[in-house]
């Protein structure tokens, strides 16, 4: 008697392949989230700090950039 062709087999399989995969693209979509967020701080990183003013009431007390 064959019974991986039985439906309540099948639907087991199903269910747990599913949430396999599913598993999977969570730690693809973790991995590509952590990647995008080094890159971002490679760029933040990358940018110039402004020089602060020399003159003026703006900008010559306090460094406000951020």
């Amino acid at each position: 008697m064959n019974i991986s062709s039985t439906t309540s087999v099948q639907a087991a399989t199903s269910a747990a392949s599913s949430e396999t995969a599913g598993s999977v693209n969570i730690l693809v979509l973790k991995k590509a989230l952590d990647i995008q967020a080094t890159a971002a701080m490679t760029l933040l990183q990358a940018l110039p700090q402004p020089p602060l003013a020399t003159d003026g009431s703006v900008g010559t007390q306090i460094n406000t950039f951020a």
